[in-house]
């Protein structure tokens, strides 16, 4: 047992046994240097009886290096990659260089982890321990803490050891436990036993105070202090930070060795790779002996054996640090020499870049080379940081300014929008900008502030940027336009005036596509007539759009950054086919290409299309795997599919939630997608509840802003806006309202779009024409997939029949309609349902998602995926679990359930919602 840490031990040990037992646990053990993180997850792999026991440990000059700290996990297991799924592995190989040159898909890369984790526990329970996590680059500490968040039942155990203050954010969440100093009495005890025997009780006391009960500066200080120094308590000045004074004491050790030991241990701590090979070439090199060893291995500072390893990181910083520069580029160098170019070309340019003492044009361009192939393995940071120092090596203005330009993009797609701001300036320092660069800045200027704001803010700089590049990269200002016209719709309308207009009116000036049109040129002409001629005129400009969206060809490029706005629109025309076509190719192209901040768009659309197909539990599943892309990446987005299901659901209070936190936080930002999404969503659910007159509120700042209803929700929100105005007694607003949705729907001409413009003149008209009206809606809409709106039809029909007294009639349209909303989950309208079915003199009765089963979202979800024949492996994947948690799940399932195998599952009629 640790003297002090009595209860972390405990706590350890029960990790342990449940891990022996067959469970998973994640923990993150925090702490300031030297209070004994590293001390704990030593005691965990002193505990290794009938565990295995993997390390990886953090590098602070590693940071920048894609996957290197997933390397040293994975890379041992090469041998049993064959194992995993195709995609997976194709995945993790491209993460670690050794495989296809191909964006890695974090996710599979995730995902493969922890399979291979899943399937080295089958033979053993596994415990990994992750030292130093702070230091770990972050495409690895991402993976890592993916994995950590989707242990269930693998037998397996991931510890990290992370500084405080929070300096490994992607670990946020988990379990925690955090160390502080020892208690006095043991942290007296602790020095006393370092301490010869005899020294002062007010010196120890001062001591121990001094340090905050840190262990490892209690033996550091005890160790390096002379008895002089401590006689009465002198010689122990305070007010420095703790790391600095252990950096410090390493450092007056590492001066008392002989020279060739102090340059080969900043030999040792130039390279974090700890290959004692590479350390034994490089020393060589140098005309260092073996024997140069033996004085830094006595003092306690390294240990060199197949591996380097030093005691501690402080170590490693104040050797490196200690040493002149001349001779850090010399140790830089020596290794750089002995780095083969074929095997590691990344690490030998990264060592010849710090070895260079001025600018090296040679250099620079390996550093970039090095850039390209980080940003293939999707390593961003990896590629700014190479970016970084080929700038400052880089002899001629005009191309460092290029390669400035080139760090300030990677920079930005590395998640640092700030540091990117920075890059811009460097940019303009660099020399006078032509019109094309200065086109290019403005443009990256105004993707910083929309990555940051969202807003009304960033598409003037958008346009700006068009202008600057019309004359050099007509292709290039026309993408831009067209990233302008979709920041203006995600702004409205938070500000005064009317944000598409004027952004359409001045994309309509952008100089013609040249040669034949790209999907994002026909995307570009068709929203702009949409805006500003209306549907009439837009409809037709669209449809090629759209089609070229869908063709084979289709780039990754053009899909990733056009295929969300592409749906949006094909929504607008109310066209169905389209929208589930286009938001699948999204998810799937996000999916393979590794470019996780465009999957909870592709994802969103997908649920939307989910929603008004009436497969609310489908949506729903997603939207668990919405919140897991998010968390993995550290981004959050708007919650608008949360909202969409919510407000089908008809759960009220998860609505007002949802809205309340989306609105406050975006509204600073001056992005208006939340509230039009939140005003219809409570809308539409106010409206399934008969609160008619609390919808027209809810909308009256959705439909009555002046904007053109270009965005999908806008023109929805016209339909909810009618039906709550006719309700209300307002006919004089309903018919306003009804005229902009006819513009919108007849245009179109889908069974969709005059499905619902029919259900909407119902009700409206009185007498025989309304019957008219309601039977072309129900016919219509009867031949789409969009059961919800089908159901609602069938509602206000039977509503409509049951004022008529036509109590029959009325049964059968009510009857219909109760039982689709109460298949599909849409309580709220399956109780208004009742309600008038009851009022007509016929009980009703629950079935469908209201048969309780006991499943969890997650069981739920792993039934229906049964049902499409997904295998486990298959399963865990689409829902990044390791496929033993999906055996597992499958047999707290079968036991719910009473069912006993998998054919069972899927032919068994389990009364479960559709979709499931």
């Amino acid at each position: 047992m640790l003297r002090g840490r009595r209860e972390a031990c405990a706590e350890l040990d029960g990790l342990m046994e449940a891990v022996r037992a067959g469970a998973s646990r994640a923990l993150v053990v925090r702490g300031e240097p030297g209070v004994g993180k590293t001390a704990l997850l030593d005691y965990v792999a002193a505990q290794e009886h009938g565990f295995r026991v993997w390390r990886v440990s953090g590098v602070q000059s590693e940071m920048e290096l894609a996957f290197a700290g997933l390397h040293q996990l994975c890379a041992p297991l090469a041998d049993r990659f064959g194992n995993l799924p195709e995609a997976q592995r194709d995945a993790l190989r491209a993460a670690l260089g050794t495989g296809p040159e191909q964006v890695p898909d974090r996710f599979l890369v995730g995902l493969a982890t922890l399979g291979l984790l899943a399937e080295v526990a089958q033979e053993r329970p596994l415990v990994c321990l992750v030292d130093d996590a702070q230091w770990l680059d972050q495409a690895s500490l991402q993976v890592l803490a993916f994995v950590a968040r989707r242990l269930v039942a693998e037998s397996v155990a991931v510890v990290f050891a992370a500084r405080i203050p929070d300096e490994a954010a992607p670990l946020a969440g988990l379990p925690e436990l955090t160390l502080s100093g020892l208690p006095d009495k043991d942290a007296q005890a602790l020095l006393r036993s370092a301490l010869p025997a005899g020294w002062d009780g007010r010196v120890v006391e001062r001591i121990v105070a001094e340090t905050r009960g840190n262990p490892l500066a209690l033996l550091e200080l005890a160790r390096d202090a002379a008895s002089a120094e401590l006689a009465g308590g002198l010689g122990m000045p305070g007010g420095r930070g703790l790391p600095d004074r252990l950096q410090e004491l390493y450092a007056q050790r590492v001066l008392r060795l002989p020279a060739d030991t102090r340059r080969l241990l900043l030999i040792a701590a130039a390279e974090p790779g700890g290959d004692a090979a590479l350390l034994w070439r490089a020393a060589d090199r140098l005309g260092i002996g073996i024997g140069a060893a033996t004085p830094a291995s006595a003092a306690g500072l390294v240990q060199i054996d197949q591996q380097v390893r030093f005691h501690h990181p402080l170590v490693r910083s104040a050797v490196y640090w200690a040493a002149p520069p001349d001779e850090r580029r010399r140790a830089h160098q020596a290794l750089a020499d002995v780095t083969e170019r074929a095997a590691d070309p990344d690490r030998r340019a990264w060592h010849a870049a710090q070895a260079a003492a001025g600018p090296a044009e040679d250099v620079a361009q390996e550093l970039v080379r090095s850039a390209d192939r980080a940003r293939e393995r999707g390593g961003y940071a990896a590629a700014a940081a190479f970016l970084s120092r080929a700038v400052e090596l880089t002899p001629r203005p005009a191309r460092r300014q290029e390669r400035a330009l080139a760090a300030a993009k990677a920079t930005l797609e590395a998640g640092t929008p700030d540091a990117a701001r920075r890059w811009l300036s460097v940019v303009a320092e660099t020399g006078p900008l032509d019109h094309h660069v200065q086109g290019q800045v403005d443009l990256l200027r105004a993707q910083i502030e929309f990555a940051v704001q969202r807003g009304s803010d960033a598409f003037p700089l958008m346009f700006k940027a068009a202008r600057h590049l019309e004359t050099h990269d007509v292709r290039l200002a026309r993408d831009t336009y067209l990233d302008a016209v979709n920041a203006a719709i995600f702004a409205t309308p938070t500000r005064t005036g009317d944000s598409q207009l004027e952004a359409a009116e001045e994309a309509r000036s952008a100089p013609p596509a040249p040669g034949r049109p790209s999907p994002g040129d026909l995307l570009l002409d068709g929203i702009t007539t949409l805006i500003l001629e209306g549907h009439a005129s837009g409809v037709p400009k669209l449809r090629p759009a759209l089609d070229a969206f869908q063709r084979p060809e289709l780039s990754e490029a053009d899909a990733l950054r056009w295929l969300w706005p592409a749906t949006i629109m094909a929504a607008s025309l109310w066209d169905y086919d389209t929208c589930l076509v286009l938001s699948e190719r999204h998810v799937r192209v996000a999916r393979r290409t590794g470019r996780p901040t465009t999957l909870p768009l592709g994802l969103t659309a997908r649920i939307a299309v989910h929603v008004v197909a009436g497969e609310l539990t489908a949506a729903a599943a997603l939207l668990e795997e919405v919140e897991s892309v998010s968390e993995a990446i550290g981004v959050s987005f708007p919650p608008y599919g949360a909202l969409l299901v919510a407000a089908w659901q008809g759960q009220e209070e998860v609505c007002v939630t949802l809205m309340n936190t989306a609105v406050a936080e975006t509204t600073r930002r001056g992005e208006g997608g939340p509230r039009i999404v939140g005003g219809w969503a409570m809308a539409m659910l106010h409206n399934s509840l008969g609160r008619h007159a609390e919808a027209l509120t809810d909308l009256s700042g959705v439909v009555d802003h002046g904007q053109r209803d270009v965005g999908t929700v806008g023109v929805w929100a016209l339909v909810e806006f009618i039906e709550a105005a006719a309700r209300s007694g307002d006919a004089a607003r309903a018919t306003d309202i009804f005229r902009r949705l006819s513009e919108r729907t007849g245009p179109s001409g889908t069974d969709w779009a005059l499905g619902v413009e029919a259900r909407s003149r119902a009700l409206m008209t009185g007498g025989r024409a309304a019957e008219e009206h309601y039977r072309e809606a129900i016919d219509r809409l009867g031949r789409t997939a969009i059961r919800g709106e089908l159901a609602r039809a069938r509602l206000l029909y039977g509503e409509w029949l049951r004022r008529e007294r036509r109590q029959r009639q009325a049964r059968e349209q009510l009857r219909a309609a109760h039982e689709s909303f109460a298949e599909m989950g849409m309580r709220a309208f399956a109780q208004r349902a009742e309600r008038e079915l009851l009022a007509t003199g016929e009980k009703t009765r629950r079935r469908g998602a209201e048969v309780p089963t006991g499943l969890t979202s997650q069981e739920t979800q792993i039934v229906r995926l049964v049902r499409e024949g997904l295998t486990n492996p298959e399963i865990g994947a689409r829902l990044f679990i390791s496929p033993r948690t999906v055996e597992w799940h499958l047999r707290n399932i079968f036991g719910k359930l009473g069912v006993t195998s998998r054919k069972q599952l899927q032919s068994t009629d389990l009364g479960l919602a559709r979709g499931v």
